[in-house]
């Protein structure tokens, strides 16, 4: 999108850039939660602190009297037991704000609905921020029904993005479930931003927001869609709610004609000899919908799946459990670290070899050594 990374951290990136900046961003990332505009970093050591420095900004010229805000926070700090009473803090300072200048008060609750402000205080170092996101951009905004374990729209949208599939190339999802990643995967190849299904964000309750340049960038978002005539998506599930739920999803998401949908077991899935791409499969783990041991059946016959019947292709399976991936019987060329909310989780890539590939030399003889 042109932007220079001024600083690179564990679970984001910093930007230098205006409010238009955050509506672009909002309408085009894939892979983001939220779009935090920085208004104040300072140091800070107690509550009252945090108050009294957050009482000295200009409230009322950020949003109206007459609005409604909420206030999120990721607090670390040995002054504070209980997240939600830092989060009181800051809506005591602003509100004691618009009193003062206003004499009318906001109204604030938990809804993501209109304006967030959104305070990271670590040790000693605050900084607080407007939420131009409001309701996280993990969710996408087609998925009508989720289905279940469902992976979030942002993190299939991440491991595709990690995988080695040019986009143009078949894509086979056996296991697909909700269909989330082979809908990603539609969206990606076309060019479908996941700002196409949504409408309100944070940004929109600021002062000052610019419509005209929201709704330019909106149009610019239907005008870059792509034909990608010759794509194959296939998604496979052996269970009958699964594709039906899937259908209703695609279609939401406007891609429901380009991917082919059935039921059946993964093992049966239709793998096109033609034309080499990518199989992806995101079975249970364990961690919610099935006991390891149960599983241990399936991840085996996963392997033999990928070796006997996917050969030529790119083979990825994304899990949280590790030992479960063991019983694939495949060596990993990649294995690439992701979270799935609070579970360590890992992409595996495999070269699925058409012929065969030696790693190592037999000796010529029994007595070699």
């Amino acid at each position: 999108m042109g932007f220079k990374i001024v600083r690179p951290f564990q679970t984001g990136v910093e930007l230098r850039g205006t409010l238009n900046d955050c509506i672009r961003l909002n309408l085009n990332l894939r892979c983001a939660s939220q779009v935090l505009f920085s208004l104040k970093s300072f140091p800070c050591n107690s509550p009252e602190e945090l108050y009294h420095t957050l009482f000295q900004i200009q409230w009322e010229n950020i949003f109206s009297k007459d609005g409604y805000f909420c206030v999120s926070s990721n607090v670390d700090n040995p002054t504070i037991n209980n997240t939600l009473f830092a989060n009181v803090k800051v809506k005591d300072a602003i509100v004691d704000r618009f009193r003062e200048q206003t004499t009318v008060r906001p109204d604030s609750g938990p809804e993501l609905q209109q304006t967030v402000i959104h305070l990271f205080w670590k040790e000693e170092a605050a900084e607080i921020f407007i939420d131009t996101t409001a309701e996280t951009l993990a969710k996408h905004g087609y998925r009508k029904i989720p289905g279940h374990a469902p992976m979030m729209e942002s993190l299939a949208a991440a491991t595709l993005l990690a995988t080695q599939w040019d986009r143009k190339s078949v894509f086979i999802n056996p296991m697909c479930g909700s269909s989330t990643l082979a809908i990603e995967a539609a969206m990606l190849a076309t060019n479908r931003r996941p700002g196409l299904y949504r409408n309100n964000y944070g940004f929109m309750h600021v002062t000052g927001y610019d419509e005209s340049y929201y709704n330019t960038e909106k149009t610019k978002l239907k005008d870059q869609i792509k034909s990608v005539p010759e794509l194959r998506i296939i998604a496979t599930d052996i269970n009958p709610d699964a594709i039906n739920i899937s259908k209703i999803n695609a279609g939401a998401a406007g891609v429901a004609d380009m991917i082919e949908f059935n039921v059946c077991d993964f093992r049966e899935t239709l793998i096109p000899q033609e034309q080499m791409g990518v199989v992806y499969l995101n079975p249970e783990y364990g961690e919610r919908l099935g006991e390891e041991t149960e599983l241990e059946k399936t991840y085996s016959e996963i392997g033999d799946f990928l070796k006997k019947q996917c050969k030529g292709n790119m083979g990825y399976i994304f899990t949280g459990n590790l030992n479960l991936a063991k019983k694939i019987g495949l060596k990993a060329k990649r294995k690439i670290e992701f979270y799935n909310g609070k579970i360590d989780c890992r992409l595996l890539e495999y070269e699925l070899y058409a012929g065969t590939k030696r790693t190592d030399e037999r000796p010529s003889s029994p007595n070699a050594s």
